[in-house]
């Protein structure tokens, strides 16, 4: 009822009563006023959160625009362009006349990203085949990884004249930064030459690198060329070698042997062959050599890597009285018409000192003059000679004649030789107490030794070359050069100088080494030499001689053989140098042909006889040979043979 208060109960899921006030206004029926953040803020907080992202997002575009855009945009460039490398090929090596030495294969340097610890942004490169190469660049390749063509070095002549000249190695990490070739801009992958030729001309047969800048797509493969800078080829040099010769004196050398052959030309000193046995073949080194076919070409008691012609130091026996001839006509201890008498041997106190002949047969060559001594190789009337001499006057004029210093090739590695004195053997045969005592401890017997080039004396088979070379050009000393002579310009390391010796002096050494090889001297393997020479006949197309023809003298009935006289004066030699087994150094030295002046009356007027200025000397060792007529002779033989038939 109105003004009164009740009370209802509405069950268990309320409280036992519920007042209801008829006066009291409710909560629950009240209109509220809306709050800020359903209102204006919400709306204020999303504007600046807006504008702020739009500032910092302007902030960063104009960094990356204007700021970092030129250092961004080479970036962007770098990912879709590559530089690579033109590598350019090294310059051609041609022989005297004009035939390639060597040639240059293309192929391929892979480059990678490397792999292991520390490596990264590194590049690794290892070079390819070019058969691999090209399979490599038809193929989709890695990321970061790309070809480059490149070239090998390929030699014409294998072994035949690798000493001279020489091959080409891999650059090392170690090298790489050394500043000779970082100032060079060498780059990983990059091959120097290791030796010969290769080696001395590097920075001339050495070319420039180009560059070429190409675009390429996400998995590195090249799109397109942006650009290109060409590369430039080394400079071509020409060797005063001869290919064809060379590869004939390799063949005429026995397989199996040590030793050394040089051919040149007597009047400028020019290398026409030069040869080292054992020998190695250079393209191995181009193949690419592991470290254990690199050692057992190093260690091998054989050493082909070493160039006995040029730095091998031996005693030169017998072909030494050459210098002793020299030496004792010039200084005025011999005359012409001096005569020794050879009764065998010569006795000083205790000790003898026998001709070679004496000691082999038993037999005495009697009174003897200078040339039948250097024909018949006479100890008796050498060792007289030096003690006429004195072991003085002798070093003088061997040290003309370029004994006991490099004559100055250019190949690396020559040795100079020695040439013993007193003082010499003082310093190192005795104590110091000694040396206080006896100043001198040079005896006669030593003069003798050295006299027929035993005892101390060393000498390369390059100086024994040398000094034939005197005898054959009138008597000057050329150093020997592998750079061939163009016009009358010789190589910056060659040129001769006159030695002053009388015209009467290399006339009679050059009797003797005339009388040599003729009957009744040493060397007996050129007696009455002849070259086989081809005359065609008229069915022959060709219409004349035709050099190195196989058919010359078989009896053919197109071509007939006949044989040009062939005058050579020589010297054989062989060496003591202290084998447990008493084995000898084989030498033999000559040059040919003679002028027409030391031709017999019968061999002048023969009308085939070939005579003039000397065109070729020969030099040849054979280590442990035994004795050089029988052994060095028949190599040398073959190489005029093959020079003179040409």
């Amino acid at each position: 009822m109105p003004g009164t208060i009740g009370s209802m109960k509405l069950g268990t899921a309320f409280s036992d009563s519920l007042s209801v006030g008829q006066n009291r206004p409710s909560r629950l029926l009240r209109a509220e006023a809306p709050s800020w953040w359903f209102g204006a803020g919400r709306a204020l907080l999303f504007a600046s959160v807006f504008f702020l992202s739009f500032f910092i997002l302007a902030l960063r575009l104009a960094n990356l625009t204007l700021v970092r855009g030129h250092e961004l945009r080479l970036l962007a460039d770098e990912n879709r362009t590559r530089e690579l490398i033109r590598h350019a090929p090294r310059g051609i090596i041609f022989d005297r006349t004009g035939q390639p030495l060597v040639a240059n294969v293309p192929q391929y340097r892979l480059n990678k990203p490397c792999e292991g610890a520390g490596s990264a942004n590194t590049t690794c490169v290892s070079v390819v085949s070019g058969a691999e190469g090209t399979s490599l660049s038809s193929r989709v390749l890695p990321p970061g990884t790309f070809l480059e063509v490149d070239y090998a070095r390929t030699y014409l002549f294998g072994n035949a004249l690798a000493h001279v000249l020489g091959y080409t190695g891999e650059l090392s990490a170690a090298e790489l930064s050394d500043p000779y070739y970082s100032l060079r801009r060498y780059l990983p992958g990059d091959r120097v030459g290791r030796s010969g030729a290769e080696e001395v001309y590097e920075e001339k047969l050495r070319g420039t690198d180009g560059r070429q800048l190409v675009e390429v797509d996400a998995n590195g493969k090249i799109l397109r060329t942006l650009g290109m800078d060409p590369e430039t080829p080394g400079d071509s040099i020409t060797l005063s070698v001869d290919g064809g010769l060379a590869q004939a004196v390799a063949d005429a050398f026995p397989k199996g042997e040590k030793g050394a052959v040089i051919v040149s030309k007597p009047s400028t000193g020019e290398i026409l062959a030069l040869y080292s046995s054992p020998s190695f073949d250079p393209n191995s080194f181009s193949a690419g050599m592991t470290a254990s076919e690199y050692a057992g070409l190093v260690d091998t008691p054989d050493q082909p890597l070493f160039d006995r012609a040029v730095s091998g130091v031996y005693p030169p026996g017998s072909t030494f009285k050459i210098v002793m001839a020299i030496a004792g006509l010039e200084t005025g201890a011999v005359k012409p018409d001096t005569v020794v008498d050879d009764n065998g041997t010569i006795t000083i106190g205790p000790f003898s000192f026998s001709n070679w002949y004496f000691t082999q047969y038993g037999k005495t060559e009697g009174p003897i003059a200078i040339v039948r001594a250097i024909a018949r190789s006479n100890d008796i009337f050498f060792y007289k000679v030096g003690e006429w001499l004195g072991i003085s006057r002798l070093e003088t004029w061997a040290k003309k004649l370029g004994i006991g210093a490099p004559l100055g090739i250019e190949l690396p590695g020559e040795a100079g030789g020695l040439f013993p004195d007193p003082v010499w053997k003082n310093l190192n045969f005795t104590s110091p107490a000694d040396r206080a005592a006896r100043n001198n401890l040079w005896y006669l017997g030593d003069t003798y030794h050295v006299s027929i080039g035993q005892g101390y004396l060393l000498t390369t088979p390059l100086q024994m070359n040398a000094w034939t070379n005197v005898i054959a050009n009138g008597g000057k000393l050329c150093r020997p050069t592998i750079l061939k002579e163009t016009g009358d310009r010789r190589p910056e390391t060659g040129g001769c100088k006159d030695l002053g010796i009388k015209p009467e002096t290399i006339r009679l050494i050059t009797e003797g080494m005339k009388e040599a090889c003729e009957t009744g001297g040493t060397g007996w393997p050129l007696f009455n030499f002849h070259i086989p020479a081809r005359i065609a006949s008229q069915s022959d197309a060709g219409g004349g001689p035709k050099p190195n023809d196989q058919t010359a003298g078989t009896g053919s009935s197109s071509a007939s053989a006949t044989l040009i006289p062939m005058p050579v004066a020589c010297k054989t030699g062989t060496a003591e140098h202290g084998d447990p087994d008493n084995k000898t150094h084989a030498w033999f030295t000559a040059f040919a042909p003679l002028p027409p002046e030391y031709l017999s009356e019968e061999r002048a007027t023969d009308p085939r006889t070939m005579a003039g200025t000397p065109e070729i000397s020969v030099t040849v060792l054979v280590e442990d040979g035994g004795e050089g007529s029988n052994v060095a002779a028949p190599i040398a033989k073959k190489i005029f043979e093959y020079w003179f038939r040409r």
